[in-house]
């Protein structure tokens, strides 16, 4: 199984508010993303699962049109900033297919650590907003880190 994290696209800054939307460059970003994914696409998917907040959505709405999934966007429960990473940890175990799961930090950063490491406060990865985590499990569910792109190493196509 692959699973594709990625951390929402740069947002605006509203002090105290949760619902923030992305800014131009995080959309620029983005697209530089759905570059990537055109011309490298991934498997296809069962599913983009996001967080259901607007910053979250807006980069699942963005990237789906760029990659085949089965059950198409989705946001589900437990993928917020502060949620408890063994929750999503132990949903995965009962995964067989290849999934993306769109959110943020710290979140991302500690369900990556508790699956590769065991431990969710080790530092696994350095997540970039808009950037793409990709992990593999095996056939002895043990975890690991595949790729990583992120948007400041990639060329806009023309």
């Amino acid at each position: 199984m692959y699973l594709y994290l990625v951390q929402h696209g740069e947002a605006e800054v509203k002090e105290g508010e949760t619902e923030r939307s992305l800014t131009d460059k995080g959309i620029a970003n983005l697209q530089r993303m759905t570059d990537f994914l055109d011309h490298h696409p991934v498997p296809p998917l069962d599913a983009i699962i996001h967080s259901g907040k607007l910053r979250a959505r807006q980069t699942a709405d963005l990237l789906s049109p760029h990659i085949v999934t089965s059950r198409g966007v989705l946001a589900a429960d437990d993928l917020e900033p502060n949620s408890d990473p063994k929750i999503w940890a132990r949903k995965l175990r009962g995964v067989p297919d290849d999934l993306m799961l769109v959110g943020h930090l710290p979140y991302l950063a500690k369900l990556t650590s508790l699956l590769v490491t065991g431990d969710p406060k080790a530092t696994a990865v350095q997540f970039h907003n808009g950037g793409i985590v990709c992990l593999d499990r095996d056939i002895d569910m043990i975890w690991r880190l595949d790729w990583i792109v992120i948007p400041e190493i990639l060329r806009r196509s023309r």
